[in-house]
């Protein structure tokens, strides 16, 4: 895979995110949480990018900031120049359409009540921009029928109610998708389909991608780039295929030496 030189997209510096334990005594504060500490990132215009580690290293507090759903105690970040840090939702307009976001759980992330036709819709009607026959043509990227489109979601697989939320993660063209552990919900048999889903729309749409897994061997195959997470903190970063073969940081041979590969299924 190439390694980008290219434009900077997605610019983090010394991110920290403490959080606070409900306090014990009417007195004093509640202990501190230090969930992310020092972070510092940068994702370039059109790189696959990975970010691994188990429960509890912090993958996911910092997927929050980087999406702009959460705030840093301190450190700054940047989408396409711009500065996202601090800024009121309102004023967040440009991101909520360039960012777009595949959840874990596709049943939870998708209303029951609501046809697919919807679903894939609504982020168009939230930004005020017309549908026209963009549900037609999402539903038969991701491989589905039309014909599915006055269908529920609870009517589907759990591989096609993944395929849905990519297509409404797609439906205002964003720069950049990001996959919150998209393929951990799934059974085993179909996880290899989606992430080849993934890699081909990205390739095929020019996308910039954010992966976050707990699975070194899933990221591997989606992208090029791969930051490892332990403890709020990065502490290994490099192309995926170096890290696989000579991980420096005795964190990343542990997590590469105990997670369960795909390598037979893919």
């Amino acid at each position: 895979m190439p390694t980008h030189a290219g434009t900077p997209l997605i610019e983090a510096q010394g991110l920290n995110r403490i959080y606070r334990r409900p306090r014990t005594s009417l007195t004093g504060q509640g202990a501190a949480v230090h969930a992310l500490r020092d972070v510092s990132l940068t994702v370039h215009q059109g790189e696959r990018y990975g970010i691994v580690g188990e429960s509890g290293s912090g993958k996911s507090t910092l997927l929050r900031l980087l999406c702009a759903l959460d705030q840093p105690t301190s450190g700054t970040i940047r989408f396409d120049g711009q500065e996202i840090t601090g800024r009121p939702e309102r004023r967040l307009r440009f991101l909520r359409e360039n960012l777009q976001i595949v959840f874990q759980d596709p049943m939870s992330s998708l209303d029951p009540r609501m046809r697919v036709r919807d679903l894939v819709a609504e982020p168009l009607a939230a930004l005020g921009l017309p549908a026209g026959d963009r549900v037609t043509e999402l539903l038969d990227a991701v491989g589905l029928s039309p014909a599915f489109a006055d269908r529920y979601p609870h009517q589907f697989s759990g591989g096609q109610r993944q395929r849905i939320a990519i297509a409404r993660a797609l439906a205002p063209r964003p720069k950049v998708l990001v996959a919150d552990e998209p393929v951990s919900a799934l059974d085993v048999s179909v996880r290899g389909q989606i992430l080849n889903l993934l890699a081909d729309l990205v390739d095929e749409l020019g996308l910039t991608l954010v992966f976050v897994s707990h699975d070194l061997s899933v990221v591997r195959h989606v992208c090029e780039t791969v930051a490892v997470m332990s403890k709020g903190e990065i502490v290994e970063t490099g192309p995926v295929d170096d890290v696989w073969a000579a991980p420096a940081h005795p964190y990343t041979q542990e997590l590469l030496a105990a997670v369960p590969t795909l390598e037979g299924l893919l």
